[in-house]
């Protein structure tokens, strides 16, 4: 196996199995282990036709002290569950969603990139619909399923300041929406935009809020966050995904004196900020230089000298010492694959 770590993308990497468990008959069935890429869907699947899907995305880090660490994957298990509990599907155990992504972390070990390198193993866990259904209902049948890749950067850049777009023409998610779980129409609602953002140079674009346009909702696939003085901002809206990322930076960003603010974040305060950028599992953290109105053609700079604010800089080393295993643990926030 010759991999470059170094200069690994983020995208689908082959590994050598997956896992799978069924729901079927009321319950859920037993663990299996496939080698296989591939799924036997039948075609009138509700997954297929009506959308019952969800999916988790964490990471594991191989730590300097070479052991695998799993970075607070109860809260992924938690979020699964009101994913699936929101468009009406089986609710996946915590139990069982910790065994599976344990199991396939164990049998794919040798993709969990090196220390030192920039790069992780991502693990997807997906929950869809494999009933047949041809009526608007959900399905009887379900399948959980977790395969897992090595993979770099969400953003080419890395850990350097990016430029994003925000818009107005297009919506994620509709106010009382899917927005708040991890669904694939969100995602799906979000391709055409993001698509353009890219062809006109941006990373990303950031979302207004549906109802009103005069908040900012999300950064593309990301949370979007502010440090103003002494202050760590971002979004409170029911249209926004609920970030594991931003739950841990505000954690650490309160533990190093900053004030909390989860509030509407107005797209008039742009210009307020002195430091802004979009954090998730994907990322963890992508500063931002630089945001452009498509609307109103403002444009608001950051990071002027090309580098991440003082704050971002310190709450992305922290997060990722702690996921590395170089900084001590000390919210408890790691599993350790024995």
């Amino acid at each position: 196996m010759n991999i470059d770590w170094k200069n690994l993308p983020f995208g689908y990497f082959k590994t050598d199995y997956n896992v799978r468990c069924y729901y079927r008959d009321g319950k859920w069935g037993e663990v299996e282990i496939s080698s296989s890429e591939y799924i036997n869907l039948h075609m009138a699947a509700t997954s297929l036709h009506y959308g019952q899907e969800a999916f988790e995305g964490m990471k594991a880090f191989r730590g300097k002290d070479g052991k695998i660490r799993i970075f607070r994957w109860t809260e992924n298990a938690k979020r699964m569950q009101r994913s699936a509990e929101g468009i009406m599907m089986a609710v996946p155990p915590i139990e069982l969603f910790g065994e599976m992504i344990t199991k396939v972390i164990k049998l794919n070990e040798k993709y969990v990139p090196p220390y030192g390198f920039g790069a992780s193993l991502y693990i997807r866990p997906l929950l869809i619909g494999a009933g047949a259904e041809v009526g608007v209902k959900p399905s009887s049948e379900y399948l959980l399923m977790v395969f897992v890749g090595p993979v770099g950067p969400y953003f080419k850049e890395g850990f350097k300041p990016v430029s994003m777009q925000v818009i107005g023409d297009y919506d994620r998610a509709a106010p009382h929406g899917t927005g708040h779980i991890k669904v694939g129409g969100n995602y799906a609602a979000s391709l055409k935009p993001l698509d353009r953002g890219k062809k006109e140079g941006f990373a990303s674009v950031i979302f207004r809020s549906s109802a009103d346009r005069k908040y900012i909702d999300e950064a593309g696939p990301a949370n979007f966050f502010a440090i103003k003085g002494n202050n760590y901002i971002t979004p409170d809206s029911h249209s926004v995904l609920p970030s594991i990322t931003n739950m841990s930076l505000r954690q650490i960003a309160k533990d190093m004196g900053l004030n909390i603010e989860l509030r509407p974040v107005a797209i008039d305060e742009l210009g307020d900020f002195d430091e802004v950028g979009a954090c998730g599992t994907a990322a963890v953290i992508s500063p931002i230089g630089k945001i452009v109105d498509r609307d109103g053609g403002k444009v608001y700079e950051y990071c002027k000298d090309g580098v991440a604010g003082p704050i971002s800089t310190k709450l992305y080393n922290k997060l990722r010492g702690i996921q590395e295993g170089t900084d001590e643990d000390i919210y408890g926030w790691n599993t350790i694959i024995e």
